[in-house]
């Protein structure tokens, strides 16, 4: 029996040069992979969203919201009458952990009850708590007393 088990013979089967050059592959292809998938978030992202009906302008009262859905069935939203009469719209998706973001009127800011995530309303940037993005913003368009929603903010 020997001290060292391993025989020099075997010790050449992956030479240091062929380990690299996996090495620099496998990085190489991991890159392209990811840009590619950043290319495809980014014309998914710049797709036109359908044009929807969310309320007319009477429904909403100043400093007040409605939930509605955008721009999928499965995608909640919501849209604010700030005060002077002005609306904007966010999706309601925290950019934290994805928890519903809801408006509090009394305190005048968006609230994410999970990690007590605060939004701005004017803006949807955050103001406390973990989320460090915005919320996306809801294109709104308004022809007479009817708001519509024409796209997305990522």
């Amino acid at each position: 029996m020997s001290e060292f088990p391993y025989h020099w013979d075997a010790d050449e089967l992956v030479s240091r040069r062929e380990l690299l050059q996996f090495a620099v592959y496998t990085s190489g292809t991991l890159f392209a992979a990811t840009t590619l998938l950043a290319l495809l978030g980014l014309i998914r992202s710049q797709e036109r969203h359908d044009v929807r009906p969310i309320a007319r302008v009477g429904e909403v009262p100043e400093g007040e919201a409605l939930y509605f859905r955008y721009p999928d069935p499965d995608d909640e939203a919501v849209l604010l009458h700030l005060p002077g009469g002005r609306f904007v719209a966010y999706s309601q998706k925290c950019t934290h952990l994805s928890c519903s973001v809801y408006y509090q009127p009394e305190h005048t800011r968006l609230f994410c009850p999970c990690h007590n995530g605060i939004f701005n309303p004017l803006t949807g940037d955050p103001v406390a708590g973990p989320p460090q993005r915005r919320l996306p913003q809801i294109i709104l368009r308004q022809e007479g007393d009817l708001l519509y929603a024409v796209g997305q903010v990522p």
